[in-house]
């Protein structure tokens, strides 16, 4: 009988945990959701445990889908991103954050490489505009790297700042500033596109050789200088009209760890700490009175002011996706075969739907497909099928083309064997043919299946063909997602190949890892 006392009073223990979602069940424990680039802070998290007594533990997200979450209710103690103006903008009245403080500093910079700084008269110029960047770019003279602003808080906090600076306003950005001529000719010369900072300053390591620079934060540019990863590094440029410095805001979130939470403050904004932090992660002490690191510019920050309503970031998102940014031309590989039969492919239509509008949530208004935007499907099961191409005008969830996306992927019906790389190779021959006759454009590759290769051409076969394209194909990155069976080390094998990342529908819904990937297409 003691023994089944014992068993309830642990099953009520677990379902208590249970209850309490992400808020720490020990009084010193903060839950905390953090943007992922913080995670080179956790070094420091054993000095904070045992100087303040506070466990932090820490669950990494993107900056737009943490502040989606938030507000949605998810249950954390604090919040910690780069930038907490979009959130604080989000939230209203409804007092989700009980109070912040700024913890380090990273201004977004332009990184060039040093021989095209040279070249262009940048190097210690402190008269460089972004209006000079924006000519050299639509010249063709500078192809740069920048995260996706829809997905990740570099890009969105650089075009915020490059389109406040060519509205020619010096007060905060109006939706009537946004001046979309000139914002075309500044991206014009974006020929990398990332969902997070790391990845994208990962891929401009690899493709450094066709690429002049990246948009990043400066900790980032820095950090590359020192790997020696470089063939040639990067001068920081910091334009005239201004830029935005991320200030790592740690909010919190949870009124009852209020006390908790001004301890960690507290240690954090110490001069000792602030030393630590910018000597190990190149971001700048908040505090006065810190003697600035010898690697980092020692130069006065001009700070462009922050827009102050959630009307005008939208207006600027939108306008980046749908008529700024150079257009896309995504290929989405879709397997049919006969072990996708049921939840599988009932899954895959759902995210494939959520895609053309269906999802209205904060992030999925962004990931949807955009105007100016083109779309090939390429469905396969013992072979490949018969690619079917979108042309997309009109985003929103009702229009044609939308529609006729949808009634094509609940059409899909899975039956036959599974031919990953036959399908992949025609794909690439597809994806080839279409950026010859338009070259603007940019491409990426989805590849979805559950299973193992079992039809078609082998690996080697593959990669014998991929080597075989012309140079400007094979920088088309194939983005692999892992879904029921697959097997993991081929869709590794697969994103090495080229240049791609893997995505694992394994371990969270399809749905969600379809809204990831439309960050780095």
């Amino acid at each position: 009988m003691r023994k089944w006392m014992v068993l309830a009073g642990l099953l009520g223990l677990v379902l208590l945990l249970v209850a309490c979602g992400g808020r720490g069940s020990d009084e010193n424990t903060l839950t905390v959701l953090a943007g992922s680039e913080l995670r080179d802070l956790e070094p420091f998290f054993d000095d904070i445990r045992r100087e303040t007594d506070v466990q932090l533990e820490m669950t990494y997200i993107g900056s737009l889908e943490g502040a989606e979450q938030l507000l949605a209710g998810a249950d954390y103690d604090l919040g910690w991103f780069s930038h907490g103006t979009y959130l604080n903008l989000l939230q209203g009245g409804r007092g989700l954050v009980q109070t912040q403080e700024k913890t380090m500093l990273s201004p977004v910079v332009m990184g060039v490489k040093a021989d095209k700084a040279a070249e262009f008269g940048w190097i210690d110029n402190p008269n460089v505009t972004w209006k000079e960047i924006a000519d050299r770019s639509s010249a063709g003279d500078l192809r740069f790297a920048m995260t996706n602003p829809a997905a990740s808080n570099s890009g969105f906090t650089a075009l915020v700042g490059v389109a406040t600076a060519l509205s020619g306003q010096s007060d905060a950005l109006e939706v009537a500033d946004i001046d979309e001529a000139s914002l075309r000719q500044f991206f014009e010369g974006q020929a990398l596109t990332a969902g997070s900072s790391g990845w994208l300053a990962e891929s401009y390591v690899a493709n450094q050789d066709r690429l002049d620079g990246m948009i990043n934060y400066e900790s980032v540019l820095l950090q590359l200088n020192e790997s020696g990863e470089l063939a040639e590094d990067l001068v920081l440029i910091y334009p005239q009209e201004g830029i935005i410095t991320a200030d790592y805001p740690l909010m919190l979130l949870n009124a009852e760890k209020q006390e908790q939470y001004d301890r960690l403050i507290a240690y954090l904004r110490t001069p000792e700490v602030q030393q630590q932090i910018m000597e190990t992660t190149l971001r700048r002490p908040v505090i006065p009175g810190v003697s600035l690191d010898s690697r980092l510019p020692d130069r006065l920050l001009v700070e462009i002011p922050f827009p102050n309503s959630v009307e005008v970031i939208d207006a600027l998102l939108f306008s980046y996706l749908d008529q700024i940014r150079v257009p896309a031309h995504a290929f989405f590989i879709l397997d049919t075969s006969g072990s996708m039969e049921g939840d599988r492919i009932e899954n895959l239509k759902q995210a494939m739907g959520n895609l053309t509008g269906m999802d209205e949530s904060l992030t999925g208004r962004f990931a949807r497909f955009r105007s100016r935007e083109k779309i090939t499907l390429v469905p396969f099961n013992t072979e490949p099928g018969q690619p079917v191409e979108f042309d997309i005008t009109d985003p929103s969830a009702t229009s044609p083309t939308m529609t006729e996306v949808r009634q094509y992927v609940n059409a899909l019906e899975a039956d036959g064997d599974t031919s990953i790389y036959s399908t992949l190779a025609e794909t690439y021959r597809l994806a080839a043919l279409a950026q010859q006759a338009d070259p603007e454009r940019y491409y990426s590759i989805v590849l979805l299946t559950d299973g193992e290769n079992t039809a078609g051409i082998e690996p080697n076969q593959f990669l014998n063909y991929y080597n075989s394209l012309p140079e400007e194909a094979r920088q088309i990155r194939t983005f692999t997602v892992i879904f029921g069976n697959a097997d993991r080390e081929a869709m590794e094998q697969i994103a090495a190949w080229t240049g791609g990342r893997v995505f694992d529908a394994t371990a969270e819904n399809l749905a969600l890892v379809f809204k990831e990937i439309r960050g780095y297409q």
